[in-house]
């Protein structure tokens, strides 16, 4: 078993001894396992794991970043040099040097509450599980591919730095879900649950449980097939209700995103563009209507990033995006919150061991309503409500977006009706948050959580969370054709 106080120790010297100001190092162990189930076999079973550490060092103001697998002294002198190499010639071209040590010093554990782990339910069960769901899927005769699958990730990790902190946190995280393709006479329709990549939310095989795979594999099936011969979603202006798991990939696309500060300075652009925000805008702009509150919450229950400390060393908390429509906060670093004279969030995480830790949505909030779901339908003339995305375009500023879902409903005289194929919708940005003027209440709300959010070059696949309830959002473009 690796000594990690000793590596640490060691790699801390090193970095010192070279010439840097500070400097950290984080060892981690990833386990990633994943059963899918695809037309009655098992099409998929993997367990990998991954383990190393990375090294920061800063020297001059600039950070520079190096990771390994190798522990031998000579590897963690190696890697902790390397790292203060980089520091030493980002510094050299720099015109800017925005970094500073940190001062804080934290000693500490975190562990992800769980009721069981996910990992000790015997595979028999897990598979047994996935094959009912798969099969019930089948609920027609167009149902051509069924599929439903499980992921679990144990993640442990330890940090150090120069300041003197010692963090150590273990992390799991789950998710299930399933999906059916319906076709028929030259026509494809798909349906998953639950939302659009299924449920994934920090904890063990309660998550998974509370999927209910198997008590909804039929119903979807049914829906997918109803698809092939449901009219087709109208175009026009019109009000409309989104489902949760829709709001939450709307909140992550169009303010998640959006709100990462290194976006809005201009320091991250490879992947996804920038953002349309500005600092000046913080307490200015009208983001969204006064029913929209979105808060960071790193703490939060359940949430699929929920954490003790970000991979910077900071502390988890709360903090607001977005307070009664009003902008008033990013997602930032150490580093990007001095620039405005704030402290940093804690939403600084990595990919893994061997990738550098920068800004990323981590576990976004949109604060509950006050009206129970059935409510958002009233006063709803004509409407639509859509589900479960489908497929999603967004500009390289998070401002012009179209989105579609899987499914919809008409709203008239304020009850849904008939089942709809093929809805989409569009918007701008602010426009569109400023149109909401409901949220359904906690009965509704859950804490969605993102499998595979990308970001950076080379990029980095995170996993996030977007809570949302349904919300309802009038006047707004539905359909391609649409153009006003």
């Amino acid at each position: 078993m690796t000594d990690f106080d000793a590596c640490a120790a060691r790699a801390l010297d090193t970095a010192s001894a070279r010439g840097a100001a500070y400097a950290d190092v984080r060892f981690e162990e990833d386990r990633a396992e994943r059963i899918e189930v695809r037309n009655g076999s098992v099409a998929t079973l993997t367990d990998r794991t991954s383990a190393g550490y990375g090294v920061r060092a800063l020297f001059d103001g600039a950070w520079g970043f190096a990771a390994s697998a190798d522990t031998s002294d000579a590897g963690i002198d190696r890697t902790a040099a390397r790292a203060v190499e980089i520091a030493r010639a980002g510094a050299a071209i720099a015109s800017r040097r925005f970094g500073e040590a940190p001062q804080d010093r934290y000693v500490d554990t975190f562990a992800t509450p769980y009721e069981r782990d996910a990992a000790s339910v015997p595979l028999g069960e897990r598979v047994a599980l996935l094959l009912d769901a798969e099969r019930a899927l089948h609920a027609a005769p167009s149902i051509r591919a069924g599929r439903a699958w499980i992921d679990l990730w144990h993640t442990g990790k330890v940090f150090y730095s120069t300041t003197g902190s010692r963090i150590e946190q273990s992390l799991l995280q789950t998710g299930s879900g399933m999906s059916a393709l319906a076709a028929a006479d030259g026509e494809a329709q798909d349906r998953s649950y639950p939302g659009d990549v299924g449920l994934y939310q920090g904890g063990g095989w309660e998550i998974v449980e509370a999927a209910q795979l198997r008590e909804n594999a039929q119903r979807i099936g049914e829906e997918a097939a109803a698809l092939l011969v449901a009219p087709q979603c109208p175009s026009g202006e019109f009000d409309i209700v989104l489902g949760g798991s829709q709001v939450s990939l709307q909140i992550h696309e169009s303010c998640g995103h959006a709100a990462e500060l290194d976006r809005i300075m201009g320091w991250e652009a490879n992947f996804s563009g920038t953002s349309f925000l500005d600092p000046a805008q913080l307490g200015t702009l009208r983001y969204g209507s006064d029913r929209v509150t979105i808060e960071i919450d790193n703490t939060m229950p359940r949430g699929f990033a929920t954490v003790g400390y970000d991979d910077e060393g900071a502390k988890s908390g709360r903090s607001d995006i977005i307070r009664s429509g009003m902008l008033v906060g990013f997602e930032m670093s150490r580093d990007t919150a001095r620039t405005l004279g704030r402290e940093t969030n804690a939403c600084v995480r990595a990919g893994g061991w061997e990738h550098v830790p920068m800004i990323r949505m981590c576990n976004l909030s949109l604060l509950p309503g006050d009206v129970p779901f059935d409510a958002l339908f009233d006063g709803v003339d004509y409407g639509i409500y859509m589900e479960s995305n489908r497929s999603w375009s967004i500009d390289d500023h998070r401002l012009n977006f179209q989105f579609g879902c899987q499914i919809a409903w008409e709203i008239r005289n304020g009850k849904r009706g008939r089942m709809l194929k093929n809805p989409t919708y569009a918007g701008v940005t602010p426009q569109f948050w400023n149109s909401c003027d409901a949220i359904a209440d906690e009965r509704s709300w859950l804490a969605w959580g993102t499998p595979n959010c990308g970001k950076g070059e080379p990029m980095q696949t995170g996993r996030t969370a977007q809570a949302a309830s349904p919300a309802r959002f009038r006047k707004v473009r539905v359909g391609v054709g649409y153009d006003g």
